[in-house]
């Protein structure tokens, strides 16, 4: 006979030691990795440029990891940046996020790509999360991906030398030439 899986909830995620980072998805605990120094480098840069676009026009906040996503007691993701708009502030609270935001980011490595693409995209589409970019420091590559009924659709991938555009941050000048 099979033993049952022990699922983890937030209340247990609270209790691992805070040396390192963990997620807690469908209720199995991932360590994540230390990000490298491109990933840091590209991180910053759509930081900064998304926060001034976002406080310039009074469009809500952006914020980075390690920041906990509490989208159940048994999903708490750090997502590499994310965006909430201020109509939705009601999901912030001072020691993290209590509801899916409106935009993520997920930078891309040889050790997340594969959760980033798969089991995170799906939990951040059954969440509600309306626009999920995927940066690829290797390709030098941003897709915008938008919630549709069955899921996430992709809208298309922006190269190097490209302006993003998103449909939620609406005209947001995003050159990749300024982010690898």
């Amino acid at each position: 006979m099979a033993k049952a899986k022990i699922k983890f909830t937030y209340k247990d995620y609270l209790q691992l030691p805070e040396d390192k980072r963990y997620e807690l998805v469908e209720g199995e605990f991932f360590m994540v990795p230390s990000p490298n120094y491109y990933h840091q480098v590209i991180s910053k840069r759509l930081f900064r440029t998304l926060d001034d676009y976002v406080r310039k026009f009074g469009l809500g906040e952006v914020l980075y990891a390690p920041l906990d996503v509490i989208l159940s007691e048994e999903n708490v993701l750090q997502p590499d940046i994310l965006f909430i708009s201020k109509e939705r502030f009601n999901i912030i609270t001072n020691k993290n996020i209590q509801g899916a935001p409106d935009l993520i980011i997920e930078i891309l490595s040889s050790a997340t790509a594969g959760k980033d693409r798969g089991l995170k995209q799906k939990l951040y589409a059954k969440f509600g999360v309306s626009e999920y970019w995927l940066v690829d420091p290797d390709k030098e590559t941003i897709e915008v991906l938008t919630l549709a009924e069955e899921g996430f659709e992709s809208i298309r991938a922006y190269q190097r030398g490209e302006i993003l555009e998103s449909p939620l941050l609406k005209g947001i000048p995003l050159a990749l030439t300024e982010i690898f």
